[in-house]
């Protein structure tokens, strides 16, 4: 086994930037390319950690921001911290809250300082920086986590993204400065919009402090999806090939296969179990919303070669019947495989790349999106689920 917080690269493709790699970490290995299932409130939706296991997860995702407010860092450290909180065994990542103030444009005021926001649970002024973003995440206990961020909008004037850009970059450092536990990777985040030369600029200034991973956030905020490839191929390039990389926010086939096309690794999205809620399953990189006539006489599995618990259990007409009553089993069943099903496609592609056959088994997704259409137009975006 390698030092935790290492990453080795196992294979790579002949044609494309794609590699297979492991990610070790304190609570065991990430198989790279990996989806991560995301669990904003220290619990994937409606999935127990046995579900997230069968399912294939490795590592899960929870998020600063929501934690914090809800029950409280000091909660979950006197629980002893967040593995054992959530009874998850794996790994775990933690966002810094970044995109998530972000989001509350309405109620929120940034500076150099950081950002004081509204709780929109009872109302009190929060004042966010990096280093309290780093406070939490330590007390937390993540394996990754993630420095604090300035998110811009979509669509921003260049000048406006470079004002968070090189805010990001100064919050970096004091992310870095503020980080007191050696047994959790500190992740940058590079930000830039669209603009390929703030974010080329970016990716080198950050890759200069030598951290263990580095992510690509500002992506899926609004944009349109043919964007996103055209942002990671400009992006990915200038990122230390020895260390992870992290596309945050995408889980889409077409989206994840042109990121690892590029050379991403890591990529999460709250896309299946939301979909699931709103009685959408995945398949095969399609999404089929279960309340449609055609699926109440539908006794076929969602798809007869998944292996998830849901396809070979029930059939479409059942799914069918429980979303159109409203069964909470439902989302439950839905959310099995729709996680099953983006991790099943990384670990595809991940055994393409050993073969080196990634190019030719994928080729569908790696043609560029032309719809010109947002992911959340398309049905597809990323916010979390408090």
């Amino acid at each position: 086994m390698s030092e935790p917080n290492s990453f080795d690269i196992q294979a790579r493709c002949s044609q494309s930037s794609a590699r297979a790699g492991i990610f070790w970490t304190p609570h065991g290995q990430v198989e790279t390319p990996r989806f991560m299932p995301v669990g904003t409130l220290a619990n994937v939706k409606t999935l127990t950690p046995a579900h997230l296991e069968a399912a294939g997860a490795q590592m899960v995702l929870s998020n600063t921001y929501h934690l914090h407010l809800q029950p409280g860092e000091k909660i979950v450290a006197s629980a002893g911290g967040l593995h054992r909180f959530m009874a998850w065994k794996g790994p775990i990542l933690t966002d810094s809250g970044g995109f998530q103030v972000f989001s509350l444009s309405e109620i929120r005021t940034i500076n150099d300082e950081g950002v004081i926001f509204r709780s929109p649970h009872d109302g009190l002024m929060i004042h966010f920086t990096p280093e309290r973003s780093i406070q939490i995440q330590n007390e937390l206990g993540a394996d990754v986590i993630m420095a604090f961020d300035e998110c811009p909008p979509s669509p921003a004037s260049r000048e406006q993204v470079l004002a968070a850009t090189e805010r990001t970059y100064r919050w970096l450092e004091r992310c870095i400065t503020a980080h007191q536990r050696s047994d959790q990777a500190l992740f940058g985040i590079v930000q830039g919009g669209v603009y390929p030369e703030l974010r080329q600029e970016a990716a080198q200034q950050l890759t200069k402090l030598d951290l263990p991973g580095y992510a690509i956030g500002g992506v899926s905020v609004g944009e349109p999806a043919e964007l996103i490839e055209k942002i990671v191929k400009v992006t990915t390039p200038f990122l230390p090939p020895e260390k992870p990389r992290y596309l945050m926010g995408v889980g889409t086939y077409r989206e994840m296969a042109q990121a690892i096309a590029s050379g991403i690794d890591l990529f999460d999205c709250v896309i299946p179990t939301r979909l699931a809620r709103h009685g959408a399953a995945l398949v095969k990189g399609e999404r089929w919303n279960l309340k449609n006539s055609p699926f109440r006489e539908d006794f076929q599995p969602l798809d007869e070669t998944c292996p998830c618990y849901t396809c070979q259990n029930f059939s479409r007409a059942y799914l069918s019947h429980l979303v159109r009553a409203k069964e909470l089993l439902a989302y439950t069943l839905l959310s099995i495989h729709n996680v099953t099903e983006l991790i099943r496609f990384t670990q595809r592609i991940r055994d393409a790349i050993f073969r080196d056959r990634f190019s030719e088994e994928f080729a569908e997704w790696l043609i560029p999106s032309q719809s010109g259409k947002t992911l959340e137009e398309v049905g597809f975006s990323d916010q979390d689920e408090p």
